[in-house]
């Protein structure tokens, strides 16, 4: 420019050189430098409107966005005019034209970039400067590597594949896996051929956010944008509908705590028409049934195998390796852990750094001592788990858990048995006006507990704790460690002494369950412990004044201990107890003081058979008694002198107190004659409330008529022991009622309900040598346990007859339908267990030992559909046995136990 500035040569003589020239021309010649001077600073302006745009652009472009091509194509002519401007201006400042033409030349190009500048700016407004790119099908997740998981994946991908399952719900105890194994699904849809156009996934957690989960949604089908996540719940539904309504998705929730509305959040329901689907992890069975999964799937603690590779990836090889003695207290430490993958991982990482076998052992007491005390166990461990049980409904239900803690690891729970004791305490009896409401409500919490995973369903009546639940429980009983002696349960430890007395102050619930404690000598002060539990130990004998300062004591177990025959008399002055079980032990006398017990409610003497006369005064005193079990039990034998000349428990002075006890809801009682039986017959409220009846003697004449167990609605178990005489069991209902109104159906029948014993589950029949046939069981249909013992001259269990024929005809349900488990011992002349082979859909296991005769099982091929039937027998019965062809032996004798 300075240059140019500085020509010599003026204007005019410029001008005079092109007599030609146009005045066009000349201005260009003229307002040279003017030109020079815009362009510069239209170049300027052209510079800070693109860095403007360009600030605009950064922000916008975020996650899943993109800028136009048309704008991208502006910034690049941008950069192209910068270009183009410089090089003019280089020309312009380095050679100066000295003649009008050279001069009119590089004005015009000037003047035209100038005009080119303008137009290229006034391009640069966009409405929309962004665009969202489409979303990938599915984003990988980050992931652990898996052990033990490929069967239950499999599972779940094959009902992905099922067009008519649309909702799958995956649920199972905290830290079990479930998160895992939805990984790997949408991992493996990452990696798969398949043709559902998107997969999303959302975390719901235990406080679900419904916006939240559309928020999440909304990112993932490009909703997502500042107007959009400004509108209503309701308005956000209907887009998300209307994206998804035209895909075929894939949705995965991880961490549901109860039920979704899906249509509140938008997401089409899947159906076989969409052919969409949604699969859920949650903790608890309930949520998979309110939100209408089609397959329920419970994920389980991973099998001994496969446990023990994640412990040993976690610890480490070189360092198991390092010790022979290390390894085999390696494997202690790992089954500790009960398969729960997440306790694996966390004692595997705690112990890699463990090199002596002394730091494993003492790793062993801490976790049988007190599992929190282990290095992450209660903050990676008991803190996930303790969210399943602030979730439980009410404090009942968590009250109701925490007892579970007080039975001793891998320990088979009574559900009737925990249920008394939950009774006992006071849990279910504020709500409920009567014991049979209350015993509902206790079944309910079962089962609300089942499917929270924080109990395992072990059998029809038996209940598991998961060991590192039952340490969690425990954890939270102790108010998360601070209270060391809430709860203070070494169950099952074998100890041979009692804890410390000093321990006993603070205790509130004391289990001593399964240990081999043989006489209890202290007097400890305890005031406010409520249940004491002190089943299955050796005692001999209790102190006097052991229980004198347990005045809040509401449950007391001493059952199981078999030497202990005197009755500790302190036990009269419990004025709270509410629950006292004696049930096998060798006590011979009940005190009359232990009429003092008002509030007694539950007292349970099945098995004393060394326990005299019970006072009938005491009886009828215990005016709050609900439930009374005597069941093999002698003491409610009366001598001849004490009654009516009959020598039984069935006199008339103890049926008579029984029938004045206006709470009395559950009996079970042992009956040795005829009159007896008559006795109870007699009475309709004793009818209604007994559950079991143990016949024992020798005086029962050949024919023993059964037809009024069928009014006992309660009657669940059923004995008959060392009847000599007797032959049949005998009933006199007449066939002719069974005819059916409607010929498929078995509901319809004439057969009157009392006609049934729809509620025997048990029957044992012990040394009736002279019994023919149990034809009868084919009128207890719900039948599961049924043991067979010392009956010389049983020829068949269920005989061929008018009942078989009418089982054949579907007038009365065939037999054995819910039955589970059957022993048949020392019947030298059983032929036949039924004419012929039936489905067996609930069978687990059957027992024969010492039946030469019976050569031939009523099973087929579908008898064992989908089980595994255990059938334990001596060798040479089974080669003897003879199969109903070669399907049915291949299904059964997999699983056969052979006893040498």
């Amino acid at each position: 420019m300075g240059n140019l500035c500085s020509v010599s040569l003026s204007i005019d003589n410029l001008v005079s050189q092109c007599s030609d020239c146009t005045s066009a021309q000349v201005n260009y010649v003229c307002k040279l430098e003017d030109s020079i001077g815009n362009l510069r600073t239209a170049l300027e302006e052209l510079k800070e409107f693109k860095n403007d745009m360009k600030s605009k652009i950064d922000i916008a472009e975020g996650p899943q966005m993109k800028r136009l091509n048309q704008v991208q194509g502006w910034l690049l002519r941008v950069e192209a005019m910068e270009i183009e401007v410089n090089e003019l201006m280089t020309i312009a400042s380095n050679c100066c034209p000295k003649n009008f033409y050279s001069r009119h030349k590089l004005g015009k190009k000037i003047a035209k970039k100038l005009e080119d500048v303008a137009a290229l700016k006034s391009k640069g407004v966009f409405e929309v400067l962004v665009q969202r790119l489409p979303s990938a099908a599915v984003d990988l997740r980050p992931s652990d590597p898996t052990v033990g998981t490929d069967l239950i994946f499999e599972k779940i991908w094959s009902h992905l594949e099922e067009e008519h399952v649309g909702i799958i719900g995956l649920y199972g105890l905290g830290g079990v896996g479930k998160t895992t194994i939805l990984t790997q699904i949408n991992n493996k849809l990452a990696n798969t051929t398949h043709d559902f156009d998107i997969v999303i996934w959302v975390v719901v957690s235990q406080t679900p956010d419904l916006e939240w989960i559309q928020n999440e949604i909304g990112k993932r089908i490009g909703l997502y944008e500042e107007r959009w996540v400004n509108k209503r719940l309701d308005e956000k539904a209907m887009d998300i509908f209307g994206v998804l309504s035209k895909k075929k998705f894939v949705l995965l929730l991880d961490d549901i705590w109860k039920r979704l509305d899906l249509s509140k959040i938008g997401i089409p329901i899947p159906n076989k028409e969409n052919k969409c689907k949604v699969a859920f992890t949650t903790r608890s069975e309930e949520v998979c049934c309110s939100m209408e999964a089609q397959k329920k799937i419970e994920i389980e603690g991973l099998p001994w195998e496969k446990a023990w590779h994640l412990f040993r990836e976690k610890v480490g090889e070189e360092n198991l390796n390092s010790d022979p003695f290390i390894l085999k207290l390696a494997q202690l430490v790992a089954k500790e852990c009960r398969g729960l993958p997440l306790a694996l991982i966390t004692v595997g990482r705690a112990m890699a750094c463990k090199k002596t076998p002394q730091e494993w052992e003492y790793a062993i007491q801490v976790l049988n001592r007190s599992a929190a005390e282990f290095p992450g166990m209660e903050d990676d461990v008991f803190r996930r788990l303790h969210f399943s049980y602030e979730s439980l409904p009410s404090d009942t239900v968590r009250s109701c858990f925490l007892y579970c803690s007080l039975f001793p690891e891998d320990y088979w729970i009574s559900k009737e048995n925990l249920i008394d004791y939950w009774i006992g305490e006071g849990f279910l009896n504020e709500c409920n006006d009567n014991e049979e409401g209350a015993r509902n409500h206790g079944y309910n919490i079962i089962g609300t507990l089942l499917h929270a995973c924080l109990l395992e369903e072990a059998s029809r009546n038996g209940l598991k704790m998961h060991d590192v639940v039952r340490d969690m429980a425990l954890w939270i009983a102790c108010e998360y460690g601070k209270q060391t002696y809430k709860f203070l349960a070494p169950a099952g430890a074998m100890k041979t002494e009692a804890p410390e007395v000093s321990k006993w102050k603070e205790v509130k619930r004391m289990s001593l369950i399964k240990n081999k404690i043989k006489k209890l000598t202290e007097t400890p002060t305890c005031p406010e412990l409520t249940t004491l539990l002190l089943k299955y130990n050796h005692l001999k004998k209790i102190t006097s004044g052991f229980f004198e300062f347990m005045p809040a004591l509401k449950v007391l177990d001493l059952s199981g201990n078999k030497y202990l025959a005197d009755f500790p008399s302190e036990i009269c002055k419990l004025i709270s107890l509410q629950y006292l079980n004696l049930s096998g032990t060798d006590i011979r006398q009940l005190p009359v003081d232990l009429q003092n017990l008002v509030r007694l409610r539950y007292l349970n003497l099945k098995n004393t058979k060394r326990l005299n006369p019970i006072p009938p005064q005491l009886l009828s005193r215990l005016s709050s008694l609900q439930v009374l079990k005597m069941f093999n039990s002698t003491g409610s034998f009366y001598s001849q002198a004490m009654g009516d000349g009959v020598q039984t428990g069935g006199s008339e002075t103890f049926f008579e107190k029984l029938d004045d006890l206006r709470c009395l809801t559950d009996l079970s009682v042992t009956i040795n004659s005829a009159s007896a039986f008559q006795r109870l017959s007699s009475s309709h409220k004793l009818q209604s409330c007994t559950r079991g009846l143990y016949f024992w003697s020798s005086s029962f004449s050949a024919t023993f008529n059964v037809s009024t167990l069928g009014y006992m609605k309660q009657l669940d178990r059923l004995c008959f022991e060392e009847c000599h005489d007797l032959e049949y069991l005998a009933i006199d209902w007449a066939l002719e009622e069974l005819e059916i109104q409607t010929p498929n159906s078995l509901h319809n029948s004439q057969i009157r309900s009392h006609q049934c014993f729809n509620s025997l589950c048990w029957v044992d029949i012990i040394k009736c040598p002279s019994l023919k046939s149990l034809t009868v069981l084919i009128l207890a249909p719900n039948l599961w346990n049924l043991h067979i013992h010392g009956c010389d001259n049983l020829e068949e269990v269920i005989s061929g007859g008018k009942w078989v024929k009418a089982a054949e005809e579907r007038k009365i349900p065939k037999p054995f339908a819910k039955l589970e488990r059957l022993l048949l011992r020392n019947l030298p002349k059983l032929k036949s267990i039924y004419p012929s082979a039936l489905s067996f859909p609930c069978f687990k296991y059957l027992q024969v030992r010492l039946c030469p005769e019976l050569n031939k099982l009523p099973l087929s091929s579908d008898s064992a559909k989908e089980r595994q039937t255990v059938i334990l027998g001596h060798r040479n019965w089974f080669d003897k046995l003879e199969w109903q062809d070669e399907a049915t032996r291949n299904a059964f004798l997999p699983y056969a136990t052979i006893v040498e």
